[in-house]
């Protein structure tokens, strides 16, 4: 159930805060949960993004009140968000399929998000096979991109067709070397924090285990000792899974939580099982 409060918690700094300017770290820490991890796991959950949730849940607000209250139409968009009329206007029709002038005629049709809320469902999944390790830090090198939330699952396959198009992928290999057992092995996807709230993006990194000196057309990314849990995926498919039931099974049920550390997708080569896997830094409850 600690789970379930702390989502809902945020839920409501969300709700308090339609009207006002909503902190997006903010709604984090009242889930107690790493910013860009927390965006992702309503996304996951929800099946819609944090900003877009604020969206729906403002504009259905400010139907009811263009139906409610003598207040004009600038003045509801302020109060809601918006700057200004012709902005209000557009994002209303979007949602609405009419204007905000014309959602006050009598017998017009709308439509009314209501507010969220979370809740454990017993569904009889199938089991999830995980693994939890402790790792001393390690150093990366690669290549920095910066992906929309919106469009990660579309936008991710194509930075890595691209790194094999454009000799990324070639460079990256020839700095793995031996990788010591003791960090992740194979060429290395890592999702790390970058402009929620404002652009929805955040940074994917191309990059392997690297305790040289970084090269200068490169970026270095450092972990320190962390303990991990640590999904199977033989396919794309099952790495997207994975992630799924790590935000909507595996936290919830678990007696961790998420660290404020990037996390990674391992992409071994040919014949190596499995051919991926999910790497999540966690902390245990009792710590």
């Amino acid at each position: 159930m600690d789970w379930l409060d702390r989502m809902n918690a945020a839920i409501d700094y969300i709700e308090d805060n339609l009207t006002g300017e909503i902190d997006y770290k903010q709604a984090a820490k009242a889930a107690c949960c790493p910013d860009y991890h927390f965006q992702r796991m309503f996304a996951f959950i929800s099946e819609v993004t944090l900003s877009e949730y604020i969206r729906r849940r403002r504009l259905t607000l400010a139907a009811f009140e263009l139906q409610q209250s003598n207040k004009s139409v600038i003045e509801i968009a302020q109060i809601y968000g918006y700057k200004s009329h012709a902005s209000f206007t557009r994002a209303f029709r979007e949602l609405h399929g009419i204007s905000p002038t014309s959602s006050r005629k009598s017998g017009v049709k709308l439509k009314a998000y209501p507010r969220m809320s979370f809740h454990i469902s017993i569904a009889g999944r199938t089991e999830m096979n995980y693994r939890i390790e402790k790792k001393p830090g390690f150093s990366t090198a690669g290549f920095k991109n910066c992906v929309n939330n919106d469009h990660a699952f579309n936008s991710i396959p194509k930075i890595w067709q691209e790194a094999r198009q454009n000799g990324i992928g070639d460079k990256l290999q020839s700095l793995m070397g031996e990788n010591s057992e003791k960090v992740p092995k194979g060429i290395l996807g890592i999702l790390s924090g970058g402009d929620w709230g404002k652009n929805d993006t955040f940074f994917y990194h191309l990059a392997v285990p690297y305790e040289k000196e970084t090269p200068a057309d490169m970026e270095k990314l450092t972990f320190p000792k962390s303990q991990w849990v640590i999904f199977e995926a033989q396919n794309p498919a099952d790495l997207i899974n994975a992630w799924k039931r790590l935000y909507t099974d595996w936290v919830p049920t678990s007696n961790y939580v998420l660290a404020d550390l990037p996390a990674v997708e391992c992409y071994y080569p040919p014949g190596h099982h499995p051919q991926n896997e999910l790497w999540v830094p966690i902390i245990s409850k009792g710590r």
